[in-house]
């Protein structure tokens, strides 16, 4: 069955899930914890897609707390002694066994209370015990491997209620990646190099895995930025052909 295909304002897409949440949670069978996972590629703005939802949650008293898949992140150290430090963020850059630990142990009855370990982008590493999942509600998970049904992620996609993807066009995603690396200390030519050889395989890879998420989640203001920068590609082109 393929995804349901959303395309919307983030805020009026987030403002929906929250008020169907609120009906799931109040039905007679619901589950103490509801699992609403939100994956997509480096750069899509799964973050603050989450910290909208987060906000909405609190405001609807529902929210039990965040579990990010970041915070899974091998060590700098362990990346080293493995020889992945050089394409950090690749799937097998994680402890995956952990997370799907994690989402097995917030999942379970009488709702337990559960530290969370959190990624610091400041020192570029995993900080345990960073966050709480506390009380009956709903839990947001966010990761790029969600959906992904190889490389030891399979099994995240079962212990999820309700996956969305958000779909952002390569064309956004690049430039929005580059700037992130400058602004976290990479200079223009290692912050290009690192997307095209890291960034962008994980985000195909990723697309792979698209048709195992309940939803996909578009923005309008996306789209209209790619149609932006292909018309301005397009012009290059035709400069190039005059020259």
């Amino acid at each position: 069955m393929s995804p349901t295909v959303r395309v919307g304002e983030t805020s009026a897409l987030v403002s929906n899930l929250v008020n169907q949440l609120v009906q799931r949670l109040a039905a007679d069978d619901a589950p103490e914890r509801l699992v609403v996972g939100l994956a997509g590629a480096p750069g899509s703005g799964k973050s603050t897609l989450a910290e909208q939802l987060v906000t909405e949650l609190k405001a609807a008293d529902i929210f039990a707390g965040l579990v990010a898949m970041d915070g899974f992140h091998l060590s700098n150290a362990v990346l080293d002694e493995l020889g992945r430090r050089n394409r950090k963020g690749a799937p097998d850059t994680f402890d995956v066994d952990g997370y799907l630990t994690m989402l097995d142990r917030v999942r379970a009855d009488g709702a337990p209370r559960v530290l969370i370990p959190v990624y610091r982008r400041d020192l570029h590493e995993a900080v345990a015990a960073g966050s709480i999942v506390s009380g009956p509600g709903v839990v947001v998970t966010e990761g790029n491997y969600l959906a992904l049904e190889t490389r030891g992620w399979g099994a995240a996609r079962e212990r999820i209620d309700l996956l969305i993807h958000i779909d952002v066009p390569e064309e956004v995603l690049v430039p929005r990646l580059i700037n992130r690396h400058e602004d976290f200390g990479k200079n223009p030519l290692a912050a290009g190099h690192w997307v095209r050889t890291v960034d962008l395989p994980n985000a195909r890879l990723i697309a792979t895995s698209v048709h195992r998420c309940d939803e996909v989640w578009r923005d309008p203001e996306d789209e209209d930025e790619s149609d932006v920068v292909n018309r301005a590609d397009d012009a290059d082109d035709a400069d190039d052909d005059l020259e």
